[in-house]
């Protein structure tokens, strides 16, 4: 029997053989929406990817406190209680490099980069994207422009160095994944315009140039495991715009890496429609991430509950206040997490910060206040019970599935049942299970 690791790299090559199977990786460390993509694996007799970023956890800790070892053991004890086996489970992180540390020194940064993979490796991570594609303070050029392909490679086999090393003895070596996205993260597409999807030349580029830098480093059996490349096909999505997948736009790009033994992965997949991912994958984009979309439908079937809530519970003081407390924590505690996403006058901002699709508020949701409102939801509506009425008032994607018997009116439940509506179109995509949506929600009782 493969293991899991056999498993990923068996579905690429699959798919290199024109076979419509790929997966998708949860970039998210939010505790709920894990277990909803645990519960969707479970349901689908799967293996899972979930990836962290070098923001959300790094050697220090990341903007959730947790390093990479931590986050194993968080994502691990979810599964224990979910009766999920941990081994099924491959472990990414995500533009791992000088990314956090931009404003340093490229010296300091790739210092602080190289240590950050090695506790990526040490901890059990065995997917690392190599990304050294950002300009750090003392390198020169034109910033509108990335970083040539020759500096992005060097500091990428500096990084896979070290994880080649902190893995001798380790049964399973790294996989890796080269490249970023087209343009830069956070570089200049035009407003209103869908960004243009990677040049083949510039791909075929990149990719050569990486590889005479992995042989020239005597890194050829790395090379061997470097399984895919982030490129650009043609989607994005800002706060209140979504770009889809337009796969005659993409086709060139999709034949790109027919004479390679790779394969694309895709960020910012969020949002985009079923078809669109079905498409992706047949078109050898089929490493497809998501994460702000699954925080989203989580806040979403929240503030659904809420108003639920003020339906059942008249008294507002005996209610969680679940938007307005978001709404002042935002302000009060951290707001670079959303000052440079949510534009214009004050009640445009205050719509982004709250309906977004950039979601912001996923920073927020650990905060004490905004998990005690969340209890004090949970609570209120364990107590009252859900009717029906106002499941299909407020809710009503899931009263069906509910009068059925497939989901139960509890407030967990619905909450997971809203963020696997997602999971499961990317499920289906990567060919591990139907588009049913009611099928898609079998889970254990919780309230």
């Amino acid at each position: 029997m493969l293991n899991t690791t056999e498993e990923l790299k068996k579905r690429l090559l699959d798919n290199k053989q024109h076979k419509p199977v790929g997966i998708y990786s949860v970039c998210s460390a939010h505790k709920t929406v894990i277990e909803a993509a645990i519960l969707q694996a479970k349901k689908d007799n799967s293996f899972m990817l979930i990836e962290s970023t070098s923001n959300q956890v790094d050697q220090f800790g990341g903007y959730t406190g947790l390093n990479p070892a931590q986050f194993i053991a968080f994502v691990k004890s979810i599964a224990f209680a979910l009766d999920f086996p941990p081994g099924r489970i491959i472990f990414g992180g995500d533009h791992l490099g000088p990314n956090v540390w931009q404003l340093e020194s490229s010296r300091s940064a790739m210092e602080k980069g190289r240590s950050l993979v090695k506790a990526y490796v040490e901890a059990g991570y065995k997917k690392i994207h190599l990304d050294t594609s950002m300009f750090c303070a003392d390198d020169s050029g034109d910033r509108k422009l990335p970083l040539p392909d020759r500096i992005v490679a060097e500091r990428a086999v500096e990084l896979c160095k070290v994880c080649e090393k902190t893995a001798e003895g380790q049964k399973e070596k790294p996989l890796y994944i080269i490249g970023t996205e087209v343009p830069v993260p956070g570089g200049a597409k035009e407003e209103g315009a869908a960004p243009r999807p990677s040049s083949r030349s510039s791909l075929l580029e990149t990719i050569a140039v990486h590889q005479k830098a992995f042989c020239d480093a005597n890194l050829e059996d790395a090379w061997n495991r470097v399984i895919g490349i982030v490129a650009q096909p043609g989607l994005e999505f800002s706060d209140h715009q979504i770009f889809y997948y337009d796969r005659f736009k993409a086709r060139e790009l999709s034949a790109s890496l027919d004479d390679t033994h790779l394969v694309f992965e895709v960020h910012s997949t969020d949002y985009q429609r079923a078809s669109g991912l079905r498409e992706m994958v047949e078109d050898h984009f089929c490493i497809l991430k998501v994460g702000p979309a699954l925080t989203f439908r989580y806040r979403e079937a929240l503030f659904s509950l809420a108003r639920i809530e003020k339906e059942l519970i008249h008294r507002e003081e005996d209610c969680s206040a679940l938007e307005r407390v978001m709404e002042e924590l935002m302000l009060s505690s951290r707001p670079n997490y959303w000052e440079k996403y949510c534009r214009g006058n004050e009640e445009e901002k205050r719509f982004s910060r709250k309906y977004g699709l950039s979601d912001r508020s996923r920073y927020y949701w650990s905060k004490r206040e905004l998990s005690a409102s969340v209890d004090k939801l949970f609570a209120n509506l364990s107590r009252t019970g859900i009717p029906y009425s106002l499941i299909s008032q407020f809710m009503p994607n899931l009263v069906d599935a509910v009068s059925e018997g497939y989901i139960p009116a509890k407030p967990w439940n619905l909450v997971i049942a809203h963020i696997q509506e997602t999971l499961a179109l990317y499920s289906a995509a990567a060919g591990f299970s139907s588009e049913n949506k009611r099928e898609a929600t079998g889970f254990q009782d919780k309230v």
